[in-house]
């Protein structure tokens, strides 16, 4: 009679124990909220990692911006987010966070503040979806546990964010960032029908200028921010990267500067996001 007992017991506690390896990650790509800044319901998706439902802990947090063209659902879908963070998570490349990825497609398109001051979505971000996060998820609020990270559109976004918010952000990784240099004749040619004034044009030029923000990066934020860069030699935008990277290495910035083979796609992006993770887990651990 004890051994069958024993044999119960054996088997209740293997079953539990596989029950408890089974609480996987969830992924939400539809999610919504309210923004009074910009006057609509606002869409994300979002990562949980392995063992939230069932545990107590907060979590560090990644914000992950898609590129033009996509939504919140890019990094999902195309990214394969989910299967690529289980992966790092379960070979100790990455510590278990949470990964947020709002949608920066509808109505207008962009990270930025427009011009015209109608939109704000940078206003949007810092004053009601982090706070929102942090407020409806277990997510660590200290800047030690908050990283950002984006592609193209979204590689623009995190560099900005990151060079205007430095004590928001551990580490900020831009990923075939739309880093052009600031053509403040051009940007007036596309508002030339939108009564933009001049002073608004050279304001608006100057805030999002990110060669200039890093170039004249005042020796105290140097090192507030942990960077890591990654564009492919065969990339339209490389351009844009190579003159960052000359930028930050003239300003002594200290920063990570990846170029491999590949361009502007998925494929490269997919194989940059271990990378991202493994360098913003770097940030969050305590040494």
């Amino acid at each position: 009679m004890k051994t069958q007992v024993y044999f119960i017991l054996f088997f209740c506690l293997l079953a539990f124990g596989l029950h408890a390896q089974q609480s996987g990650s969830i992924v939400y790509d539809e999610l919504t909220f309210p923004s009074k800044i910009l006057k609509s319901d606002r869409k994300y998706a979002i990562y949980l990692p392995p063992g939230y439902e069932t545990s107590q802990r907060s979590y560090p947090v990644l914000y992950l911006l898609h590129g033009a063209g996509d939504n919140q659902t890019g990094w999902v879908q195309f990214g394969e987010v989910q299967h690529i963070t289980d992966k790092a998570i379960a070979e100790g490349i990455a510590t278990p966070m949470i990964i947020v990825m709002p949608d920066a497609d509808t109505e207008r398109r962009g990270y930025f503040n427009d011009i015209r001051g109608d939109f704000n979505y940078e206003d949007f971000f810092f004053q009601e979806l982090i706070p929102y996060m942090e407020k409806n998820y277990r997510c660590r609020s200290e800047k030690r546990y908050r990283a950002i990270a984006g592609l193209s559109m979204g590689g623009g976004g995190t560099l900005v964010y990151a060079l205007h918010h430095p004590e928001m952000f551990a580490s900020a990784c831009p990923l075939s960032a739309s880093a052009r240099v600031m053509d403040k004749e051009k940007l007036g040619k596309s508002y030339k029908n939108a009564n933009i004034t001049e002073k608004q044009l050279d304001e608006w030029s100057k805030k999002y200028d990110i060669h200039g923000m890093v170039k004249n990066m005042p020796e105290e934020q140097k090192k507030a921010v942990r960077w890591y860069i990654d564009c492919g030699d065969d990339d339209f935008l490389y351009e844009g990267n190579s003159l960052l990277h000359i930028g930050m290495r003239d300003n002594n910035i200290p920063h990570e500067y990846r170029v491999r083979d590949g361009g502007h796609s998925w494929n490269y992006w997919r194989t940059s996001l271990p990378e991202v993770l493994k360098f913003v887990s770097q940030g969050f651990h305590q040494y």
